[in-house]
């Protein structure tokens, strides 16, 4: 997401300039003047003023939660698939406090959030009041900026201020907390979409000098590897991407968070690196001796155990954050920039270097990729105890939707499997929580995602862990027409722990079954919950009653679909590289270590 311009353009009017009305009403029209169309909240004691002005929103439609994280979560759906800012409300106190793991959340992942929350009586803030917590100091170390607003006249300001922040630079969430006095006092009201922040001014032009300095390692590279991290997402310099990856002609490998940013079909790409990447991706990272890192902050997740990280490569790192260069690996060439402005700069070094000198042969190199992808190609095992492999489950949610649908993922195997196994050809088709790993996430997002999307397929892929934290939101899609699919992986245990337990604790399953399938009885019926919510809802237990399932739900567009999918508990993720090693010992599967020393 660039940030060229410190105004925020109005797309709806706003009130004529020194209409008199509440800060309640402020809060409305300042969002309305920022073109939100849509919020996600839950109304409470200290914000019910502006859910009273909320009745008379022309250009604003409020969708009502079933609680708060579920709110934020939305919120984070709608601005993933969209790149807009995602706007939630809540009350105070605990309103407030649970939206913190979703605000947490959308600060890892780098989502633009606004949330508003209401705060009691300036007056009676410090004297624990009721409902009362200090939100703005909660959620502090977590937020861009957190504003508290006291005083009526300073609400425009504070939610222009907000959004701002939010969409620029590096996204992320802001925070305005406004006491109840404030909401109900009166101003003349004066907006202004200029915003002008004292010691806020995000670079997003790169060095010249940096940029050519790049280009030169580039061309003396024999084995260069894109490192392609979310923030060529949120940048939108996907197309820019493809350029540049295409006129270099190196390998791509794109993280977690950057699924879908370059094709999966493209030849030169090699999938996902990290801890359950692709073995091709995860040595062509290890193996390089040129990283052109973009938008990507070198997570633990991707590198292993950072000092082994790439031993023999130099590294370009390009971020608009310039906190996030060098805070893990040092970088011979840092860049600071937005990610479409300097990979456009980058285009325009390369050309130009491709006229006045050769660059290194990478034959070589890609014979040696080629063969990785052909040894360890992507795959999983038929389960032997007579239940579904999830991964078939999951490949064939993808190959029956197609590209141009939506997957909101939950947090574990599953999320993984749908990393993995459905195809991603375009940006903001993958939502997931990649830094934060918040389970409750899919239901929500989805949600979110098909209010911002309405004509695009949604589906939430959960774990059933996952959706029993956040299932509650299915009313809300029920109510609000919001048909979402959601195909629910259940393997009866908290599958990515229980992994772990088999591979590290010798078995040792220490509360990690979940017991949905206890004798006869399933605890909870997934199918008897998504009637109760007004949901299709259907179960399936073996293979040959995969597709038809998802077709139904393809096919079903008047209510959520819920799919209860049974699944293997013994199947699990692979490739894998165990935490705190090398990403050099990355097994393929559980009793394989690949020889590397042999190819």
């Amino acid at each position: 997401m660039t940030s060229e311009s410190s105004a925020v353009p109005p797309s709806k009017p706003a009130a004529p300039r020194g209409e008199r009305m509440t800060g309640a009403q402020a809060v409305v029209r300042s969002l309305e003047a920022l073109g939100v169309t849509d919020v996600f909240g839950l109304p409470g004691g200290a914000v019910l003023p502006l859910y009273d002005a909320l009745m008379d929103a022309e250009h604003l439609r409020h969708v009502l939660v079933r609680h708060e994280q579920g709110g934020g979560h939305a919120a984070e759906g709608f601005a993933a698939a969209t790149g807009k800012v995602g706007v939630c409300i809540a009350t105070s106190g605990p309103g407030a406090t649970n939206l913190v793991t979703a605000i947490a959340d959308a600060y890892m992942d780098s989502v633009p959030l606004l949330a508003i929350t209401g705060q009691v009586f300036s007056h009676l803030m410090g004297s624990d009041a009721f409902q009362e917590a200090d939100i703005v100091g909660v959620t502090m170390p977590i937020t861009k900026h957190s504003f508290l607003v006291k005083k009526p006249e300073e609400i425009p300001g504070a939610i222009a201020a907000a959004y701002h922040l939010a969409s620029t630079g590096r996204p992320g969430p802001v925070l305005v907390d406004i006491t109840k006095d404030a909401q109900e006092g009166a101003l003349d009201f004066e907006w202004d979409s200029r915003v002008e922040l004292a010691g806020y001014r995000p670079i997003t032009k790169a060095n010249s000098k940096q940029i050519q300095a790049a280009a030169d390692l580039i061309a003396a590279s024999q084995r260069p590897v894109f490192y392609v991290g979310g923030g060529v997402g949120r940048a939108g310099a996907s197309e820019e991407l493809l350029q540049l990856a295409e006129l270099v002609g190196a390998p791509v490998v794109t993280t977690l968070m950057a699924r879908g940013v370059f094709p999966d079909s493209h030849p030169q790409h090699l999938g996902m690196p990290g801890m359950h990447g692709t073995v091709p991706a995860v040595l062509a990272l290890q193996e390089s001796d040129l990283l052109i890192t973009l938008g990507a902050r070198f997570d633990d997740r991707v590198t292993g155990r950072a000092a082994l990280f790439a031993p023999d490569a130099k590294v370009i790192h390009a971020d608009i954050d310039p906190a996030e260069i060098g805070k893990i690996r040092a970088a011979d060439v840092p860049i600071v920039g937005d990610a479409a402005d300097v990979i456009a700069d980058l285009i325009a070094a390369v050309s130009t270097a491709k006229l006045s000198r050769e660059f290194a042969d990478l034959s070589t190199w890609w014979e040696r990729l080629r063969l990785l992808q052909e040894r360890f190609p992507l795959g999983y095992q038929e389960m032997s105890d007579g239940l579904l492999s999830p991964q078939y489950v999951i490949q064939r949610i993808g190959e029956l939707t197609g590209p141009e649908g939506i997957y909101a993922a939950g947090v574990g195997q599953h999320q993984m499997w749908a990393a993995q196994f459905i195809k991603y050809e375009r940006p903001c088709a993958w939502l997931n929580s990649g830094g934060a790993g918040t389970m409750g996430y899919s239901v929500p997002a989805a949600m979110g995602a098909k209010v911002a999307e309405p004509e695009r397929v949604v589906w939430a892929i959960d774990g059933d862990g996952c959706f029993q934290m956040t299932n509650q939101e299915l009313a809300t899609c029920v109510v609000n027409n919001i048909p979402i699919k959601v195909a629910i992986i259940n393997n009866s245990s908290l599958g990515m722990v229980r992994q772990w337990q088999t591979l590290i604790y010798d078995g040792r399953y220490s509360n990690t079954e979940l017991n949905t399938g206890h004798g006869s009885q399933r605890i909870p019926d997934f199918v008897k919950l998504g009637d109760a919510y007004g949901c299709l809802a259907i179960r399936v237990e073996r293979e040959d009653q995969v597709d038809d399932a998802i077709k139904l739900a393809l096919e079903t567009n008047d209510r959520p679909v819920v799919i209860d999918f049974v699944v293997s508990a013994d199947a699990m993720v692979w490739p894998m590289v165990r935490q705190g090693t090398s990403n050099s010992d990355i097994q393929y599967a559980l009793e394989h270590s690949p020889e590397w020393e042999d190819e």
